[in-house]
């Protein structure tokens, strides 16, 4: 008897949350369970191939075994750097008048 793991796979879009639950074959990947996820079929702008995955917040590649309880995340690449949004948001605060 094959062990079934227990999966959810989410894309996080601007203001959205797209988050499939799945029971997977045990030695399933971090790619499989996107592709069974139906999450490539109702975003077309995804492609397994160029898409930056993750489990719990850290990178991995599309090749990963999963474990049950992963939580396999699509990552959207950056609207804008980290560090300039950081001396925006200082710049704006400086310009306030007090």
């Amino acid at each position: 008897m094959v062990k079934r793991l227990q999966i959810e796979v989410v894309y996080a879009l601007q203001g959205q949350l797209d988050a499939v639950s799945l029971r997977l074959a045990e030695g399933c990947t971090a790619g499989q369970a996107l592709e069974a996820s139906g999450l490539l079929e109702r975003h077309p702008e995804l492609d397994l191939r160029h898409e930056r995955l993750g489990i719990h917040g850290k990178r991995v590649s599309a090749a990963q075994a999963l474990a049950d309880g992963d939580r396999v995340e699509v990552y959207r690449p950056l609207v804008i750097d980290p560090k300039e949004a950081r001396r925006a948001r200082a710049a704006r605060r400086r310009r306030r008048p007090r």
